[in-house]
């Protein structure tokens, strides 16, 4: 079972060696996972990863090696290997037929759907599986986890499963895109060139062959002539989407993420949820204690930096055009105000969307933040890359 593990490890670029990994399966000889999924994710990190920025991989090759365990059979498993009630609960998620789902009705505004949710709790007493009302598990209320409902409330659940919830109860933790990927970022790079605007600055260090030629025929002698490197004076303001369905995303981002550092000299780039409102932040580590005022982004990053927006753009529109519409938190103003002041500030500006361009008439939002950029939505393709660079240039 764990062979493969390793194998996905090294396979992902996770330096694990043999002493690492003869450690870590002493540890489980022990007990010290106790039998727990998340005790093993955590023992084992803490045991194979050496650097943080090995964890979005470390946490690739964990999901590709164990994906598998959510669909097994619960009969299965209780019997064959007798596992603990607790890593089976999951799988207590109702599958729902098309018929079925089509039958379940949205709240039909964000404002009913949170009058809803208070009468649940005014309501509610202990806990519930299943049904349709109620908050609980398994069913098709709009309140709860591990169930089906076009436009619900998530209430402690792990990860999105059918992305349809308008609000998420849970603080969640995002992970910082990795900016030291290579494989297929080549490509990426020859794309980025195209936005290049060549100046010269700093010590006298390149040999200027034009002018030690003229210099050396002046003088009679070998004159040497110096002069500062060309360099590429560009100025990029990156906002990256993170969480949720980016997660999808996760491996074309850090190969943008990557080539984007290695081209740029002079790049800032923030994190945002969804949709841009008054809080951005530079670790996902830290994005609840360590926020950085949008406002003040604005006003610190001049007019001269090409502004980047990265994101599928997929979300409830409520959160894009309702004050407390955001998916986490409370937002005094609607996210599409803070990304039209993000447009205003910054003249040059793209949207690179992950998500293929025939597939975005499928999704509301995309259609709202591509009005709001007005036609400079690009694809997060080599395609769309030199589409937004030419854009930008």
């Amino acid at each position: 079972m764990f062979r493969p593990f390793l194998d996905s490890l090294r396979r992902h670029g996770v330096p694990v060696s043999l002493r690492e990994w003869l450690d870590l399966m002493g540890a489980m000889q022990a007990g010290l996972s106790n039998w727990s999924v998340d005790d093993f994710y955590t023992l084992a990190r803490a045991i194979l990863v050496k650097d943080e920025r090995h964890i979005d991989r470390y946490d690739r090759a964990f999901a590709e090696s164990f994906a598998g365990l959510e669909t097994v059979p619960v009969e299965a498993l209780v019997s064959e290997t007798a596992l603990p009630r607790e890593w089976l609960e999951k799988l207590a998620e109702k599958f729902l037929t098309d018929a079925e789902k089509a039958e379940i009705e949205g709240s039909g505004s964000f404002e009913a759907l949170m009058e809803k949710l208070r009468q649940r709790l005014a309501e509610q007493q202990g806990r519930h599986q299943g049904g349709n009302k109620w908050i609980g598990t398994g069913g098709t209320s709009p309140f709860g986890a591990y169930g089906y409902n076009p436009e619900g409330v998530r209430i402690g659940q792990a990860e999105s499963r059918h992305r349809r919830a308008v609000k998420v109860w849970d603080k969640r933790e995002f992970r910082d895109f990795d900016d030291q990927v290579e494989l297929g970022t080549r490509n990426i790079k020859v794309a980025l060139k195209r936005l290049r605007q060549w100046a010269r600055h700093g010590a006298a260090e390149e040999l200027d062959l034009p002018g030690t030629i003229r210099a050396t025929a002046d003088h009679g002698y070998i004159d040497v002539q110096t002069r500062p490197e060309r360099r590429n004076a560009v100025k990029v303001l990156l906002f990256l989407d993170v969480g949720g369905s980016m997660d999808d995303h996760v491996r074309v981002v850090d190969e943008l993420f990557s080539a984007a550092r290695a081209e740029f000299r002079h790049m800032e780039h923030f994190y945002f949820h969804n949709c841009l409102y008054e809080g951005v932040w530079k670790d996902n580590r830290r994005r609840w204690d360590a926020q950085t005022p949008t406002w003040e982004v604005l006003h610190k990053y001049g007019r001269d930096y090409k502004c980047i927006f990265v994101g599928d753009a997929s979300m409830s529109p409520y959160e894009i055009a309702a004050p407390g519409g955001a998916n986490e938190h409370w937002n005094p103003e609607p996210g599409e105000l803070w990304l039209r002041r993000a447009c205003e500030t910054w003249p040059d500006h793209v949207w690179l969307n992950p998500v293929a361009e025939a597939h975005w008439g499928y999704t509301p939002s995309i259609g709202m933040i591509g009005q709001i950029f007005e036609a400079r939505m690009m694809p997060l393709t080599l395609d769309g890359l030199t589409r937004a660079m030419r854009v930008l240039g």
